[in-house]
């Protein structure tokens, strides 16, 4: 109960931040479309944002709270004084990485997207992007570090809402400053990139007075090398790599992307956006809470206790992410039509990006697995494990889109992202399985079982059951429709569960997530 307590309270903060990220996906899609300048905007922001989930919000958060957790076991002193030590440590090494990221911007972006050279007009645009948007990582950096310690402490509404204002701070510079910006000569893409600097500021702002009233205010440490904060470093580094494969594929992706057609990166952008809503909103949030409940019974030597908060957290990631799949799958040319298509967002870019999205959203079990896997690695002190199984899982996206992007155009892209994130999570898994001893029956026990053979069941019943007359509705019509659709999986995944004996597991789930609302 208390990694659902825990997910449910972070899922709902999420939720309110990936709509407004979708707001702000949709206000872009209408100002910009998916062209050439919105490439070049997603090119730059790829740059700070792959360090940002290697370096901030996934290889250091996941050394930095087991490290907290026993820190403050030990007195709230010591943890007080880990945090502001790391504070100063990740400003100092963010800022310069910052500061060599503006200075080598041209020649990451011919790295990055080699074909952009034959345009110099997009190039020159990528590289101001770029520049300006640098300084993201250590505002990113900071909030990440801040969200880590506020969960340690067990509060994970208000760090979970904090990117909500990433997102309200980007529409806004989009909207007041696009016109401003063309009309004095500069193009308007550019209050993309502030407005995500700018959000990115706000973000990690926002957190400072929960903290301070916690009683984490801020000082310079005695030590800033001290023990702890060289044990948070060491676990940093295998991990940076062991975080990198969905980055690094996207990466991957980004480049293939821009060497096929125009909008390529963007129709991969706008899907991927969606794809990670649940995974925002469910995967990372139960990852996030089994992260902190299981590195306390670990570190306490309840091993059995351990074992049993992994195995709610491997259960309840299948029991919320799979309903997802099926709706994103067996509806993501309507979704994609009602969200996005609007302004520059013309039927083409709705197919295309449909297309890709649903191959990424066959990933969303593995992409939920590797959220929950990698931090339990890390609270067992083997980090390298998810290195040997990122790289991989990084051999086989670079083999499998190379040889096949030629034939099939841009939609291996995702598929190939989705399949290596199959080999990144199935290789952890055997690990887990030796190192913790367990059976089979943990990843393969009859309720997991039942929620595989009622999400396909229920795919296949809204295939031909819940297909009707969409894309020429009005935009309310259009809402219902999709309302009733999700409903209609959701009703009848419960159903099915219900029907398969597992009754307590949907009203428990569905009893917590409404207290959790009432409440908010």
């Amino acid at each position: 109960m208390s990694i659902i307590k825990s997910t449910i309270k972070m899922a709902i903060a999420t939720f309110m931040s990936r709509i407004l990220g979708l707001v702000r996906e949709q206000v872009m899609a209408a100002y910009f479309g998916a062209s050439g300048i919105t490439d070049a905007f997603l090119v730059a922001f790829r740059i700070p944002n792959l360090l940002r989930d290697l370096f901030a919000e996934g290889a250091f958060s996941s050394a930095f709270v087991p490290t907290f957790v026993e820190a403050n076991q030990e007195s709230k002193e010591e943890s007080r004084e880990l945090l502001w030590t790391l504070f100063w440590l990740l400003t100092i090494t963010t800022g310069t990485i910052c500061l060599l990221i503006g200075i080598f911007a041209p020649e990451l972006i011919e790295i990055f997207a080699p074909s952009f050279t034959k345009d110099p007009e997009k190039f020159h645009i990528t590289v101001v992007l770029t520049r300006i948007m640098a300084p993201f990582l250590t505002f990113v950096s900071l909030a990440a570090l801040f969200m880590g310690a506020l969960n340690s402490l067990k509060v994970f509404f208000l760090p979970s809402l904090a990117p909500a204002f990433f997102n309200i701070v980007s529409v806004l510079v989009m909207l007041t400053m696009s016109g401003f910006l063309d009309s004095h000569g500069y193009p308007a893409v550019y209050s993309l990139g502030i407005g995500a600097m700018l959000g990115g500021l706000v973000q990690a702002a926002v957190q400072f007075p929960i903290l301070y009233k916690y009683g984490f205010k801020p000082m310079w440490p005695k030590k800033l090398w001290s023990p702890r904060a060289i044990k948070v470093v060491k676990l940093i580094g295998p991990g940076m790599i062991g975080f990198a494969a969905a980055q690094i594929n996207l990466l991957i992706n980004t480049i293939l992307a821009t060497g096929t057609i125009v909008g390529a990166t963007s129709w991969l952008n706008y899907s991927f956006r969606l794809f990670q809503l649940p995974v925002g909103i469910l995967s990372v949030s139960i990852g996030n809470s089994n992260l902190v409940h299981f590195s306390e019974a670990w570190k306490k030597g309840d091993e059995k206790g351990a074992k049993d908060l992994l195995k709610s957290s491997y259960y309840l990631s299948f029991l919320t992410v799979l309903p997802s799949l099926a709706i994103l799958y067996c509806f993501s040319e309507e979704i994609v039509n009602l969200i996005f298509e609007r302004g520059k967002f013309d039927r083409h870019s709705t197919i295309m990006t449909a297309e890709a999205l649903r191959m990424y959203a066959l990933g969303l079990p593995f992409y939920s697995l590797n959220k929950i896997w990698v931090p339990t690695f890390y609270a067992l002190n083997r980090q390298r494990v998810p290195v040997i199984a990122s790289l991989m899982s990084i051999g086989f996206n670079i083999t499998f889109c190379l040889l096949l992007t030629p034939i099939y155009g841009f939609k291996v892209l995702a598929l190939g992202t989705t399949l290596s994130m199959l080999v990144n999570a199935g290789f952890q898994s055997w690990m887990l399985k030796k190192d913790l001893d367990l059976d089979w029956d943990f990843f393969f026990s009859p309720k997991v079982l039942k929620v595989f053979a009622a999400t396909l069941v229920s795919a296949l019943i809204v295939s031909f059951g819940l297909k009707v007359e969409f894309f020429t509705q009005p935009l309310m019509v259009k809402c219902l429709i999709v309302a009733a659709q999700i409903s209609a999986v959701g009703l009848l995944y419960g159903a099915i569960l219900i029907i398969l004996g597992e009754r307590a597991a949907v009203m428990a789930l569905v009893g917590k997530i409404t207290k959790k609302f009432k409440r908010k």
